[in-house]
């Protein structure tokens, strides 16, 4: 099942300087963190070796995309994150799923509730798997 959200702002009286939004938000981040901005991990139950699952959120260079980062004991799985520019720097969350191996993948709003984004988790204890829950945009209004 497919759902999508739409999230609108019109724009500032006057505009945004090249290569900005109305909030002043450069496209570009000037420093780019090499530790992961939000993460989840959690002990699978392999009593042999010390394995996790794990999911991580790294800035790129975009100010608006992150690496998402994904395992479960030895798959590993990367996608790109894109988040809505909501006229505030972006405040990417990880929350734990209602599954054992799981978790979703989301953002904060201007009013810090938290949207869902993109569910990873763990398909009959082999597969890695990552779905997205909802799509966001920005719309301008009139």
């Amino acid at each position: 099942m497919l759902v999508y959200s739409l999230n609108c702002q019109s724009p500032s009286p006057g505009g945004a300087g090249k290569g900005e939004n109305s909030a002043g938000i450069s496209p570009n981040r000037k420093l780019v963190r090499k530790g992961p901005v939000a993460s989840y991990r959690e002990k699978t139950d392999n009593p042999l070796n010390d394995w996790y699952f794990s999911v991580g959120l790294y800035e790129t260079p975009l100010t608006f995309q992150y690496l998402l980062k994904m395992q479960f004991e030895e798959l590993k799985g990367e996608d790109t994150l894109l988040l809505p520019d909501l006229g505030s720097p972006p405040q990417p969350v990880i929350q734990k799923g209602k599954d054992k191996y799981s978790c979703v993948v989301g953002f904060l709003d201007k009013d810090t509730r938290f949207r869902e984004y993109k569910l990873v988790y763990v398909k009959e204890g082999r597969e890695l798997k990552l779905v997205t829950l909802h799509h966001y945009a920005m719309v301008p209004t009139r």
